[in-house]
């Protein structure tokens, strides 16, 4: 099995009582007075958690303050309060898994403060196609729907080692595997490393692909890191590939950053998105304008 490296620079996994516990639940509070106005966010370097700020700028939310942890934190901080029916505000994205688990609503967005659908995109280093020709094709060959990556992220949920559900995926969808891999021969041991953000939707993805360019031969190594030091060692070459650019708006500060530095192969997903995220229960709330109240 491939390689990994842990986390560098991984955010600490944030306390869960710094937010379903304390809350207000008085039912004639606002929902801010509930929540102690604090929004549920994830790593710090993240895009989501950027335009988050940027939200809480346009909409005059000053009051609140957006907490940062790491994705398996805020989603424990999730299914903490919807166990209990209790008030959350999360910073969320589709494709997730949550979204399966839980009856979970954006909320409505006039401002635009999170821009419109967004898509997956794959990006390598300079030089990386002249290196792996091979590899190269594959990577932008690679596509898939929420639902193939839904199956890879609800069974690493049910306990599943990532590398597991992502073998699991291989045997079982050997069709699309072919698309993935039409006119891509077999290597002997070229090194690759794939970088990835320690979200749920990259993990399921980043694992897949390993699992396809080691059964070409390659040798991989993923490495879970940070968003901006994997797009900063996609330019300065550290890094070979990540399949976890998420543009135009997520990571649009990173890529006008590191603009000429990287090649942009191919998009994995279409019609993604981020924004702030209630369960539905949370009947009184449907729009970032309601937390004004």
């Amino acid at each position: 099995m491939w390689k990994k490296i842990a986390g560098i620079g991984a955010a600490a996994t944030l306390m869960l009582g710094l937010v379903a516990c304390g809350n207000n639940t008085d039912k004639d509070a606002s929902v801010g007075e509930q929540v102690n106005y604090k929004i549920t966010g994830i790593d710090p370097g993240a895009g989501i958690m950027t335009a988050t700020e940027q939200a809480l700028k346009d909409y005059d939310l000053n009051k609140w303050t957006l907490t940062s942890g790491s994705s398996a934190a805020m989603t424990a901080a999730l299914k903490k309060a919807y166990d209990k029916k209790d008030p959350i505000i999360i910073t969320g994205w589709t494709p997730h898994w949550m979204f399966s688990k839980y009856d979970l609503k954006y909320l409505k967005d006039p401002k635009g403060s999170y821009g419109d659908a967004e898509e997956i995109h794959t990006i390598t280093r300079k030089g990386f196609k002249a290196d792996h020709p091979g590899a190269n094709k594959l990577l932008s060959q690679f596509s898939w729907t929420e639902d193939d990556m839904g199956e890879v992220m609800l069974a690493i949920q049910d306990g599943k080692k990532p590398e597991e559900a992502a073998a699991n995926f291989v045997k079982k969808h050997q069709d699309l595997i072919a698309k993935w891999t039409k006119g891509v021969d077999k290597v002997n041991g070229e090194e690759i490393k794939l970088g990835y953000v320690a979200w749920d939707s990259e993990i399921a993805s980043t694992n897949v692909v390993g699992k396809v360019l080691e059964d070409l031969g390659y040798k991989v190594t993923l490495s879970q890191i940070e968003a901006g030091p994997m797009w900063a060692g996609i330019a300065k070459g550290s890094v070979d590939v990540s399949l976890a650019a998420w543009l135009p708006q997520t990571h649009k500060a990173y890529a006008e950053k590191y603009k000429g530095e990287f090649e942009d192969i191919g998009v994995s997903m279409k019609g993604v998105k981020i924004g702030l995220v209630v369960p539905k229960y949370m009947k009184d709330i449907n729009s970032i304008e309601d937390l004004k109240k």
